[in-house]
Formats: C-alpha cells, sequence, structure tokens
C-alpha cells in the first residue's frame, strides 16, 4: 500500500468514525455516568469488537454472512433487541454529579466497568451492517498482488486507533458536561442517549442486505 491509499484510508475512516453510533452513544453515557475510567472500559469493549469483525473480514468470514439469509436476520435481530435493552437501561438510569462520581471506590467502579466493556463488546458484535460494512469497505484498499494479512492488520489498526480517539473525545464530552450541567440536564442527555439507541435499532430492524 502507497502512502497516498492509507492517507485516503485514514480520511474516510475518520469520516466514518465521527458519525454518531451505538458505541460512540455508550461512551458519551459513560462519560456521563462513571468518569473516564468507567467509559474506557467500554472503549475497550468497542475496539475489541472492531478487531473481531475485521478479523472476521480478513479471514473471509464476512462473504458467509453476506450469503446466508438466516444467519444475517439472526444477527440482526438480536441487535435490535440489545440495542432496545440498552435504550431502556439507559432512559431508567439515574445520572450522577461530579461529587457523587468522583466520591466513588474503585472496587465499585470496576464491576461497572466490566459491564460496561461487555456492552460496548456485544453491540459491536450484535450488528451485522459493521460486518458488511468492512467486507464492502477493507478490501477497496487491499493490494490482491500483495500478501494480504499485513494489509489487514495495518488497515484494521488504523480504523481501531481513529474509532478510539473518536469514543475518547465523547467520552470526554460526557465527563464534561457533569461539570457544566445540572443534575435535570444530565437526565435528559442520558435519555437522549437512549433515544439515539432505539432510532438505530429502528433503523437496523428495517435495514435489509444489498441485493
Amino acid at each position: 500500500m502507497t502512502l497516498d491509499t492509507l492517507l485516503i484510508y485514514a480520511v474516510a475512516s475518520l469520516a466514518l468514525a465521527v458519525i454518531p453510533g451505538p458505541t460512540m452513544l455508550l461512551a458519551l453515557s459513560n462519560g456521563i455516568d462513571g468518569g473516564m475510567r468507567r467509559a474506557s472500559w467500554g472503549i475497550a469493549g468497542a475496539s475489541l469488537g472492531s478487531v473481531s469483525l475485521i478479523a472476521v473480514v480478513a479471514l473471509g468470514l464476512g462473504s458467509l454472512l453476506a450469503a446466508s439469509e438466516w444467519l444475517f436476520n439472526a444477527i440482526r435481530v438480536a441487535g435490535v433487541a440489545y440495542l432496545v435493552w440498552l435504550g431502556i437501561k439507559l432512559w431508567r438510569s439515574e445520572a450522577t454529579d461530579l461529587g457523587t462520581a468522583l466520591a466513588k471506590s474503585a472496587v465499585e467502579v470496576r464491576p461497572h466497568g466490566r459491564i460496561a466493556l461487555v456492552r460496548s463488546l456485544m453491540v459491536a458484535l450484535s450488528n451485522p451492517k459493521t460486518v458488511l460494512f468492512f467486507a464492502a469497505f477493507l478490501p477497496q484498499f487491499i493490494d490482491t498482488a500483495k500478501p494480504q494479512g499485513m494489509q489487514y492488520l495495518v488497515l484494521g489498526a488504523i480504523f481501531v486507533a481513529l474509532d478510539t480517539c473518536v469514543m475518547l473525545a465523547y467520552a470526554g464530552a460526557g465527563t464534561q458536561a457533569v461539570r457544566w450541567l445540572s443534575r435535570r440536564g444530565l437526565k435528559v442527555l442520558n435519555r437522549s442517549c437512549a433515544v439515539g439507541m432505539w432510532l438505530l435499532a429502528a433503523t437496523l430492524a428495517f435495514w435489509r442486505r444489498p441485493a
């Protein structure tokens, strides 16, 4: 791959990463409720999910999902149900103020952090659109005349790095919201994330595979 190809890929990946998605909304919500510690666990989970999906595409399994109607629909239904459930959890959650968040002990934060990791990982893995996107997007930048394994590794690392930076920005915005917004304002923001989850679930529910 040439430097020009990598730069074009990086710009395209960054443009895609900044579009609000479920993992970004989770990063924002985790930043509000648990600060950067919990948000970092969630970001790790989302990044692990992206790495797994890119590996699936690199191994050629993305084409299996594209060809299998029942597998695609099974993952799609699971993804819709999970996003709806997450939206309900976010809607019901109580936004904490800064003093309460800082008062939490490390023992209390770790279990919440692991929950944030699992939630973000499950969101990343339960969206068949993401697999099909990677299956259509990544090969455009692969030189098939050369060994492909290292190319997928480089492209995957670039995408995950950029996506992680964007999620950190969302999480940082959430922690700043705790400083500047009232408790009522934080609750509204958290519920806005819940509505976003439900809208994404609706989009996934009515989305069909490209023919």
